[in-house]
């Protein structure tokens, strides 16, 4: 019998649509979108620089992508977006939520819970959870309009599913600045893994498969004395790259999922079978 099960895999001919598409790990999931076929559509802040990206990507993978400007906090924004994607592609088969916020106030985002305000707690939940339910909603819409389903992923983290441990950051810094694990990050993407099982028992009868994927601590500015603590307290030995979060997108963006949904697939280095 001739085995088929490379094409689970094939991507050729969907359309999907990365938010934070420009960030440290939505470059990487974008290309690895686009390399198996998918009609990437490069969505972030920066309208310009996303269009720049995603022809990039068509030079480099010969997919056709496009990029569009997207606030996920901004409830036309979103409109738009989906809109101009379904202008350009004829419709969406993925959605891969990506989009975090970056706080332009470090010593607020990473002040300690007791002192912690209302105003930037509210700011990093309008992307991090509002966002990702705005996208869904609309999309989500989409698809059932389709009626060919479709896969939604949510990029929560490690810390939505775990408590903190807070040895390991003494000493530790992000671009200078003493971090730990903000509150309402861990509330946020907690409430993203959430969203996602409610959005799969809701929307699987028209075959809409919605998971999260989770990430342990990623490489991306971190001193060397965080790098060497959390280090230690993962089995595999060392914190993530961005590559090694690709193949669990692709396998979630995939038929190879195909029976999947309500999920989270950790990628954390054994973080959480401690």
């Amino acid at each position: 019998m001739n085995s088929t099960f490379h094409d689970l895999f094939d991507l050729k001919g969907r359309v999907a649509i990365v938010t934070g598409g420009l960030g440290i790990l939505g470059q990487h999931f974008c290309l690895a979108l686009a390399e198996y076929g998918a009609h990437v559509v490069v969505a972030d802040l920066d309208g310009e620089a996303a269009a720049c990206q995603a022809i990039k990507l068509g030079e480099t993978t010969g997919v056709a992508c496009a990029g569009f400007a997207c606030d996920v906090a901004d409830p036309e924004s979103v409109e738009a977006l989906v809109a101009h994607t379904v202008e350009r592609f004829g419709g969406i088969d993925i959605l891969h939520n990506n989009a975090a916020s970056k706080s332009d106030d470090l010593p607020a985002f990473f002040a300690p819970v007791e002192d912690y305000t209302l105003d930037e707690w509210r700011k990093i939940m309008a992307v991090n959870l509002d966002g990702v339910f705005l996208v869904s909603r609309c999309v989500g819409r989409r698809m059932i309009d389709q009626g060919r389903g479709g896969s939604i992923i949510h990029t929560g983290s490690i810390y939505g599913q775990l408590g903190s441990d807070p040895r390991i950051y003494k000493g530790s810094e992000y671009l200078g600045v003493s971090i730990n694990n903000p509150p309402v990050y861990a509330a946020s993407k907690a409430g993203v893994a959430g969203l996602a099982r409610y959005l799969a028992t809701n929307w699987a009868s028209h075959n809409i498969r919605v998971n999260t994927l989770v990430p342990g601590g990623v490489k991306s500015g971190q001193n060397a004395e965080f790098v060497n603590r959390y280090s230690q307290r993962v089995p595999l030995g060392r914190m993530g790259n961005p590559e090694d979060l690709v193949g669990a997108l692709l396998y979630l963006a995939s038929d190879a999922s195909r029976y999947v949904t309500g999920q989270c697939l950790h990628v954390d280095g054994g973080l959480s079978a401690w």
